[in-house]
């Protein structure tokens, strides 16, 4: 009985996240727009200042607290590569929002596609077609060039979603050959809860949680190879995980 409950509950929650998901975004549509007449690092530093003040007030209208730990591990004038686990579709309002300091997301293009969104997905977002090889570099020389201008770069190194039991999934390559190539240090990143509030194993459904973003240590990418600084990044992650997964 107290599981249909839930999942009842689970459902009415849904609708009001995506109504108030919808609503909030309308109006913080137009202002976030403006930012693209003003010359980066500024114009990206306004939009993600936009975007936070959104996801606070929509995180808090759906029940979702939020708590930011390390946000001083960002030195004033140092530009990151942030790498954070992806556990669900909660992750992106919690990820980018939340980085101290201008930053953009590498993303999927086929959100561009999305009516009104589309505009807001691209202005926070380096765009990329999986399927597509030229994309993929394309992308990757547009990463550099954002890091240039002094804005962090956030990377989803697993991919896609960890559906599986583990901690992590395994890492690709791409964020630590961006570190390498460029000397840029990475700050790990660990998302808690987020699976809790949007299950994977549960369609149109949505649950308040406390929800929670942990910014570690900076890792130095001087003097290492892509490898070795995937897997130095990759067990200093999953072990946080799992001393600190609630």
């Amino acid at each position: 009985m107290m599981s249909l409950l839930k999942n009842i509950l689970g459902r009415v929650f849904a609708i009001w996240a995506l109504i108030s998901f919808i609503a909030t975004f309308l109006i913080i549509f137009i202002p976030s727009m403006f930012c693209w007449l003003i010359p980066d690092p500024n114009g990206q530093k306004i939009f993600i200042q936009i975007a936070r003040l959104w996801m606070n007030i929509w995180l808090r209208i759906t029940g979702c607290r939020v708590k930011i730990i390390g946000s001083k591990r960002f030195a004033s004038g140092e530009t990151y590569i942030i790498t954070s686990n992806h556990n669900s579709l909660m992750d992106v309002p919690l990820s980018s929002p939340f980085i101290p300091g201008a930053n953009k997301t590498i993303a999927k293009s086929t959100f561009t596609k999305i009516p009104l969104f589309g505009f807001y997905y691209m202005k926070g977002s380096v765009l990329v077609n999986r399927n597509s090889d030229k994309s993929r570099r394309q992308s990757f020389d547009k990463m550099k060039a954002v890091l240039k201008l002094g804005i962090h770069i956030c990377i989803y190194p697993e991919g896609t979603r960890n559906r599986t039991a583990e901690p992590l999934k395994k890492f690709y390559d791409g964020a630590f050959k961006l570190a390498v190539e460029t000397k840029t240090a990475i700050i790990p990143a660990v998302i808690f809860n987020t699976k809790k509030v949007l299950p994977m194993n549960k369609r149109f459904y949505f649950w308040p949680a406390k929800i929670e973003m942990h910014f570690l240590e900076p890792v130095s990418s001087d003097e290492k190879t892509t490898e070795i600084l995937k897997q130095e990044v990759f067990e200093i992650m999953k072990q946080y995980y799992v001393q600190n997964k609630s």
